[in-house]
């Protein structure tokens, strides 16, 4: 279908703005500012409580954020992982995400700031990652937690949220409830149709996810470690029940299919969700665009049923 309404008016207005440079031709600080200033704090959408904290980590301290819903609970506990391609992204950028999946869905929501890479190249953000994972199952009586855990993300988060089910079944590690997986790259093969078609003009372009490959990880003999690219994991059997949700204008369209139906050719119990009209990263825009916000609360019945 077409692409959807809003973002093409959006698109419009920011083609009579004049060229913006690629995040890829800019200074990393300045790169990250940019995607921050696209996905900016929202302190109006509502959430009972917030709470900033540090945890150990591999390399030291870590920071985290916890989302606590209304009520007396126990709740489920989401693991949230942001986008950015392991090379930008932060606990701002998916604030508004986390604040809306804790209320509506009834959530401890923990969000982790992983390392980011080129300071820290893989796999430092899987090291993190996993670290945050064992911290809070260890913690879920502290979070108040109901016993089921579940992992989430966009993008590279989606990447990561997969990832921390494939470690958790491979080193005995939490046992996770669901994994929800929001455009997620689950591959390093760039040459997929989506790519294809896709390749400029619909917020994450083919060029800079090839930036982000090469920051994060640029000797290409190990792009095909599971721990990267979890399509290549030797079986996905005995994972987590999985949502796998896709976007008809993403170059990460194809791979995440590809994903959904691995999923479920090994036996997990998958849902695949590919939202036409749409383009990589809409859940940004889930709390003021129309086309985003229904697979957006489509998300959080699922979350909700998987973990309360």
């Amino acid at each position: 279908m077409p692409l959807a309404a809003e973002y093409q008016a959006r698109f419009e207005a920011l083609a009579q703005a004049g060229p913006m440079p690629s995040l890829s031709d800019l200074p990393i600080q300045d790169a990250r500012a940019v995607y921050r200033a696209i996905r900016p704090v929202d302190p109006s959408l509502p959430v009972f409580n917030v709470e900033d904290r540090s945890i150990p980590g591999p390399a030291g301290d870590m920071p985290i954020r916890i989302y606590r819903p209304a009520g007396a609970g126990p709740f489920g506990i989401l693991l949230y992982f942001h986008g950015g391609g392991w090379v930008i992204g932060d606990l701002d950028t998916s604030d508004s995400v986390c604040r809306e999946l804790s209320t509506l869905a009834s959530l401890v929501v923990v969000s982790v700031d992983y390392r980011l890479a080129p300071e820290h190249r893989f796999p430092a953000a899987v090291d993190d990652s996993y670290a945050a994972t064992c911290w809070v199952a260890e913690h879920q009586a502290e979070l108040n937690g109901n016993g089921k855990l579940g992992t989430a993300g966009e993008s590279a988060g989606g990447n990561l949220a997969t990832v921390m089910a494939l470690l958790a079944r491979d080193r005995q590690g939490p046992t996770l409830a669901h994994q929800c997986l929001l455009y997620p790259v689950v591959d390093s093969d760039l040459s997929r149709p989506s790519y294809v078609d896709n390749a400029q003009g619909y917020i994450l372009e083919t060029a800079t996810m090839q930036w982000f490959w090469d920051t994060y990880c640029p000797a290409s003999d190990q792009r095909q470690d599971p721990r990267l690219a979890p399509l290549h994991a030797e079986s996905l059997a005995g994972l987590p029940p999985a949502l796998v949700v896709t976007a008809e204008f993403d170059p990460l369209r194809d791979e995440g299919t590809v994903y959904g139906a691995a999923l479920e050719a090994a036996g997990v119990a998958t849902q695949h969700i590919n939202c036409s009209g749409l383009v990589h990263d809409f859940f940004a825009t889930a709390a003021i665009f129309d086309c985003s916000r229904g697979p957006f609360l489509k998300t959080v019945d699922i979350l909700r049923k998987h973990l309360n």
